[in-house]
């Protein structure tokens, strides 16, 4: 026990001084002055997850249309302010696409684009409402590891990257999945109207495209950034690229087993798939894993 003691006393102790280098700017913002309310939310959302299914497992499932549309509508406002914000102040700043440091100023752009990656922050806290919709509708198919483990962990690592890096190269990253959320979310809110909105529906392929570029041109940035050794934490790099791997090989094992072999689709929907090439059925203002041509 007592080496068990002085092991977290020593591990509290570092923790004590990585917080003289991380951003003052930040210090008193919402959910950041201590890692437990995100490290709490996080069980929270992990305890949901698992107790949520079988509290639904004799229930009938709850339609939700008008919640999940209005849910859909905020976080589509909520990406367009971290999207603008960011195009916005990093034109104004000249911030590079490829290697940007992080500047802790008060300079007004520069707090802008801090402000902007709370909100980017926040909004995983937001979309982890995705989860619930998925049970409450028991959608549970859905719950796959790859969505599961995307919500609990960005969520927390978006907490050490607005404590330490809240701008520079992390600019780069909301920026793109802050885009990329936007389509996706107007996508999922013309799902959630109904099936009288199908027919506009055709480019969920292309959603997915840009959902796997984003992927991939996230995994190059980070990865050049440590190559050409830009004036950015190593640290933050090196956690980029491997979170970046994890999240790109999820992506592709989910990608083969949805699309391609159509294992993750229930018998009933793999059966009308073959009969129609054009079918696209929602859950949960979702569309499930049905390829469209």
């Amino acid at each position: 026990m007592e080496i068990i003691a002085d092991k977290v006393d020593h591990l509290y102790k570092f923790y004590l001084h990585t917080l003289t280098l991380s951003d003052p700017r930040v210090a008193d913002w919402l959910l950041l002055d201590s890692p437990c309310w995100t490290i709490g939310i996080v069980l929270l959302y992990l305890l949901i997850v698992w107790l949520g299914p079988k509290v639904m497992a004799n229930r009938e499932p709850f339609t939700l249309k008008w919640s999940m549309m209005a849910y859909n509508c905020v976080c589509m406002a909520i990406s367009f302010h971290i999207f603008k914000e960011n195009v916005i102040c990093g034109y104004q700043l000249g911030y590079s696409l490829t290697c940007q440091p992080v500047v802790f100023s008060y300079n007004e752009f520069e707090h802008r684009i801090a402000k902007s990656l709370w909100w980017f922050y926040f909004s995983k806290l937001v979309e982890m409402l995705d989860t619930v919709f998925f049970i409450l509708r028991k959608k549970n198919s859905q719950l796959t590891f790859l969505h599961v483990y995307h919500h609990a962990s960005m969520f927390g690592l978006w907490w050490i990257g607005m404590k330490w890096v809240a701008g520079g190269q992390s600019w780069f990253g909301g920026t793109l999945n802050s885009f990329i959320h936007l389509i996706m979310y107007s996508y999922y809110l013309l799902a959630a109207m109904g099936p009288r909105m199908q027919k506009y529906l055709w480019w969920k392929r292309y959603l997915t495209q840009l959902q796997f570029a984003q992927f991939v041109i996230g995994l190059i940035h980070a990865t050049q950034s440590l190559y050409f050794q830009c004036d950015f934490p190593v640290w933050m790099q090196w956690a980029c690229i491997l979170y970046g791997i994890t999240i790109f090989s999820l992506f592709i094992n989910f990608y083969v087993h949805a699309y391609i072999r159509k294992e993750r689709l229930p018998k009933a929907e793999r059966a009308e798939g073959k009969k129609s090439s054009n079918g696209v059925s929602t859950s949960n203002g979702k569309v499930d894993s049905k390829k469209t041509k």
